[in-house]
């Protein structure tokens, strides 16, 4: 692309932008990148010509390009100046993580620049003695009123009392383990789970007693044989876009479950850790059955794991105090600065914004693998899919076949709560860079499987 036209797209980009001026430089050539209007390989003006074209000083434009290079958008070489980095630069990193269940990063909007100002903000109107001592642990009120705003569309108006915020799922997790099922117990549990769960449950000595599903999870048949002959304390189930397999509940399948529940005087953790990605959101099981129902939300899976924060509601205030209990036990609070932070940001609008930029993007990585893998099965704004193999290929096989293709996809075995784990792979759809990137890993894991396997293992 000629230098002329590459200054003409970033002046526009430039303009569009807002902040300090070199995030908006940074942040124009990643628009840039993202619409595909910068190829890898494209070199960019010089520092001068930049500066003058955009009306800025020499300085602002080196450290413009200065944290470009840091968010691995372009690449430099001392007397040929500076590039857009190309797609071989990624596969010099090592494998395209299929595996790592993260949230792509959100369309249109970026997370660096919010997380300047958004920390720029909490530290000017917060007292740093206040950010920097012990909080209580679950939250003070105005953490927990964050809760029920970010929670509302899913949960309704719920009592500030019952809503806790906490460092990570697994902390709240681990605090209910602990609490609601007790080591030496009995946890229902689908047969494909959460790796998490699989740890802490094995931890904490707990037996997992898999429970058979169909398309839509458990099987109202299923649960009231495993509740009337293994008698379990609790049920744990991600009823919303389930995690490996990605099956959701329908509204009768939910009032079913919480029909035997009641029934049996069953528990349920409903782990919601990808509720909030559909458009249209599906009522909690928690919304049909609060009284008995243990609730988690997590950050991690819609917005950014780096955030560190999750959020339970317990069926009443007393079951919160209980829970804020058990987590002070083991993990204790949650970061005071970064919960400054999301309660800014669910104030301000910033975190709805930013989730529907992680749907935005989530939505178009998951029709870009239905189209290179149409037997892929998931939602459209989910960041996971699930690919059942074909007779020919075994999930031990794929693996390693993929892994020599530069790929990492996770096999069932990785979810199995007990027995022979179902012949399939969850390819994780957000963790690689871009949609180059994963079009590109998803495209040689569909020849690989057009392939004859090399051998297959004998299990």
């Amino acid at each position: 692309m000629s230098v002329p036209r590459l200054i003409e797209i970033l002046r526009a980009r430039y303009e569009a932008a807002s902040g300090a001026r070199y995030l908006r430089i940074v942040d124009a050539l990643e628009a840039a990148v993202r619409a595909g209007e910068l190829q890898g390989g494209d070199r960019l003006p010089t520092h001068r010509a930049l500066a003058e074209a955009l009306g800025v000083d020499l300085t602002t434009v080196t450290r413009a390009y200065g944290a470009a290079r840091e968010r691995g958008l372009l690449d430099g070489a001392v007397g040929r100046g500076t590039f857009v980095r190309g797609a071989a630069a990624e596969a010099d990193r090592g494998l395209v993580d299929l595996s790592m269940n993260i949230p792509p990063q959100p369309e249109g909007r970026s997370l660096r620049r919010l997380l300047a100002e958004g920390l720029s903000g909490v530290l000017g109107r917060a007292d740093t003695a206040t950010l920097m001592a012990y909080r209580p642990v679950g939250g003070g009120a105005a953490e927990r009123a964050a809760v029920v705003q970010w929670l509302e569309p899913l949960l309704g108006r719920i009592a500030p009392e019952r809503a806790l915020v906490a460092p990570g799922a697994q902390a709240v997790l681990n605090a209910l383990l602990v609490s609601v099922v007790r080591p030496g117990g009995a946890l229902a549990v689908e047969p494909l789970t959460y790796p998490g769960l699989l740890s802490l449950a094995r931890h904490l000595g707990i037996g997992l007693v898999p429970v058979e599903v169909d398309a839509e999870g458990v099987t109202p048949e299923a649960l009231e044989r495993v509740c009337a002959e293994r008698r379990p304390q609790a049920l744990y189930l991600t009823p919303t876009i389930q995690n490996p397999t990605t099956a959701t509940m329908s509204v009768e399948r939910r009032e079913a479950v919480v029909r035997i529940a009641a029934a049996h005087g069953l528990a349920i953790i409903e782990d919601d850790a990808y509720g909030l990605l559909p458009e249209s959101p599906l009522p909690p099981i928690a919304r049909f059955a609060p009284e008995r129902t243990w609730y988690v939300s997590t950050l991690s899976k819609c917005l950014s794991p780096g955030l560190r924060l999750a959020f339970a509601v317990a069926p009443d205030a007393a079951g919160a105090e209980r829970l804020a209990a058990a987590m002070r036990a083991v993990t204790g609070m949650a970061s005071p600065l970064a919960s400054a932070l999301i309660l800014g940001w669910i104030r301000d609008g910033v975190a709805q914004d930013l989730l529907e930029g992680v749907r935005a993007e989530a939505g178009a990585r998951r029709a870009l693998a239905g189209d290179i893998l149409p037997s892929a099965t998931g939602p459209a704004n989910g960041i996971h899919v699930w690919l059942d193999l074909p007779p020919a290929w075994d999930r031990f096989a794929l693996v390693d076949a993929a892994r020599a293709r530069g790929l990492a996809p996770a096999p069932a075995d990785a979810f199995a709560a007990a027995g022979a784990a179902r012949n399939g792979v969850r390819l994780s759809l957000g963790a690689a860079r871009d949609r180059e990137s994963l079009s590109r890993a998803l495209q040689a894991l569909a020849a690989t499987l057009k392939s004859a396997p090399a051998f297959a293992h004998v299990v």
